[in-house]
């Protein structure tokens, strides 16, 4: 598995579990074990994801609540919200990850990690963000 998957997977875990536990991110962090060689580099990806995640949450929320279809917030399973962020966040505002990438990976999460249907629901989503990527006030 490539360096930034391994990183995307990383803080999939740590958001996820951040909001299952009603405890920020940084508070899951400090319970794992410290990374060593080769992690150092996955870890630094995934820190960006995370803090990118909890700074821009409040608008990826409202992307998402306004462009998923019959869906709320409330309604989506946390695994999927939480992939739905990652996606969104790579998305909209990590330049250096190609639209591509972005939705391939956050495929790949709901595949590893969630229902059969969830891997089509999140390309679906996220591919309506990115069609209207150019028109949204980030």
């Amino acid at each position: 598995m490539a360096a930034r998957s391994k990183a995307r997977k990383y803080a999939f875990e740590i958001l996820f579990e951040a909001q299952q536990r009603d405890i920020s991110p940084g508070e899951v962090a400090l319970r794992r074990d410290k990374p060593k060689g080769e992690q150092l580099a996955e870890q630094a990806h995934a820190v960006r994801i995370i803090e990118g995640v909890t700074r821009h949450r409040e608008r990826i929320d409202e992307l998402l609540a306004t462009y998923a279809v019959g869906w709320t917030l409330d309604r989506m399973p946390a695994v999927d919200l939480t992939v739905l962020r990652i996606g969104a966040f790579e998305l909209l505002w990590a330049d250096d990850v190609p639209d591509g990438v972005a939705l391939s990976e956050a495929v790949a999460l709901a595949t590893d990690f969630s229902t059969e249907e969830s891997p089509k629901f999140v390309n679906g989503l996220l591919s309506r963000l990115q069609e209207l990527k150019p028109s949204l006030a980030l």
